[in-house]
């Protein structure tokens, strides 16, 4: 079975960091674009860092760029994103998500995300 569980989420104060992590399990993660997506309450889920199959390439909504960090390691099928300077706008649930197009189609897999409050 396809699975990719989040974690490391929480509250924190404006300015503190958190790490969060996605352990990929039930496919080929190599073949996959890594993404995370943020949801906050009444908005659009967005989608805030991206990172190729190969690692090679990321890419950032404009609103975290210069404080989160997409990386992954392939040896271990996990993800992360490193958020620093939170503020209280980056207060949502993170979603981790996988991608790629294949020859058949689309696919896509998702997370149950976990919650990342920023809050004095």
């Amino acid at each position: 079975q396809v699975r990719l569980v989040e974690s490391g989420g929480g509250l924190v104060q404006p300015g503190g960091s958190l790490r969060l992590s996605c352990a990929a399990s039930g496919f080929t993660f190599s073949t996959y674009a890594m993404n995370w997506y943020r949801q906050a309450p009444g908005k659009e889920r967005e989608l805030v860092a991206a990172i190729t199959s190969g690692g090679g390439s990321t890419n950032y909504a404009d609103s975290v760029k210069g404080r989160f960090t997409i990386s992954r390691d392939t040896a271990k099928n996990m993800v992360y994103l490193q958020m620093n300077s939170l503020k209280p706008e980056d207060t949502a649930v993170y979603y981790c998500n996988a991608g790629r197009v294949y020859i058949l189609g689309p696919q896509n897999y998702w997370g149950q995300g976990t919650q990342v409050t920023v809050s004095s």
